[in-house]
């Protein structure tokens, strides 16, 4: 007597010698993977192949990677769409309004108004760059160390962490950036550096404990992993998110931090090009020419804001809970 045949994907092997009944739908989804969570093998996703699938459908994240991406490439490039020289100016059309081939104005030494606010993302950009990676390698680091071995070392960062938080921000730039002399922008970088890395070193102190509670690093250090072993490979990749989602936000941040320090005379100085140092010169022309102020400060508000949008489309993104 011919034995029932069973349906095509019916039954799964539980690894262990035995079988498992499925379904003929949740066998299907084991081998081409999608309702459940799993790839086309079978496999199930990581979080980070998760988190670019929900990116790539998230239109906050789409509108402020375009804006990123544009505000990278004129950057690098401002010549492509400013022909222009920022540092050129011609007192005679001194805040002049818009005209043809110049159509933000200038300003009151008679500087084009939309070659220097071309020029400026490159400035801007930088800083926030360079400072948020600063920040977060230095703070990832620190913290990182902490949370993995505790004991002295671990209290040792929180009292310190605890002074740095206890610095104003702007009131510590004015203190330490009013003796420098300096027109680039690594001091400007420097102090953001020196005063930011103790909210990523928190961020990440937390995480690597959570992390280093998880049964497969237990499992890992009962196999005999040694330190560096379990950090590199087994708490790192799995701690870092939280660190990415602050320090992406906290790009804007930096930004905004530059344009304020150069607004007060302290970050950067001319002839260095900047959205801060346009806004604080400006500002005394507010009611005569508005346009001086307009172009320069609105850049810096949508930088400012797609950094943010797209922190907060990471953040969602990186959070099982958020889903």
């Amino acid at each position: 007597m011919p034995e029932p045949q069973q349906p095509e994907g019916a039954i799964a092997g539980t690894g262990m010698g035995g079988a498992m009944d499925l379904a003929v739908s949740e066998a299907t989804t084991l081998e081409g993977g999608r309702p459940d969570g799993s790839g086309p093998s079978g496999k199930p996703r990581s979080l980070w192949s998760d988190a670019w699938r929900d990116l790539r459908r998230n239109p906050v994240f789409i509108i402020s990677g375009l804006v990123i991406l544009f505000l990278v490439v004129i950057s690098l490039w401002p010549s492509l769409i400013a022909s222009g020289n920022p540092l050129k100016c011609d007192l005679s059309k001194a805040q002049e309004g818009s005209q043809p081939g110049h159509p933000f104005g200038f300003d009151g030494q008679g500087c084009d108004v939309y070659t220097r606010t071309v020029y400026g993302a490159r400035t801007s950009v930088t800083v926030g760059v360079c400072a948020t990676l600063g920040v977060a390698l230095l703070g990832s680091a620190l913290g990182g160390l902490a949370g993995f071995f505790g004991g002295a070392w671990d209290s040792l960062l929180s009292r310190l962490t605890d002074i740095f938080f206890a610095i104003p921000v702007v009131l510590g730039g004015l203190v330490l950036l009013s003796v420098v002399t300096s027109s680039t922008v690594w001091p400007v970088i420097g102090f953001m550096v020196l005063l930011g890395w103790p909210q990523i070193s928190r961020i990440a102190r937390g995480s690597v404990i959570t992390a280093k509670q998880n049964d497969y690093v237990q499992a890992a250090r009962a196999l005999g992993a040694s330190n560096s072993r379990l950090l590199l490979r087994h708490i790192t990749p799995n701690a870092v998110a939280p660190v990415i989602v602050v320090a992406t936000i906290a790009l804007g941040t930096y930004i905004s931090l530059e344009a304020t320090l150069s607004y007060l005379g302290v970050g950067l100085k001319p002839p260095t090009v900047s959205w801060g140092i346009d806004i604080s010169a400006a500002s005394a022309y507010i009611r005569n020419a508005p346009h001086m102020l307009l172009w320069p400060a609105g850049a810096l508000a949508i930088t400012v804001l797609a950094f943010i949008m797209l922190g907060d489309a990471v953040r969602d993104a990186l959070d099982p809970k958020l889903r």
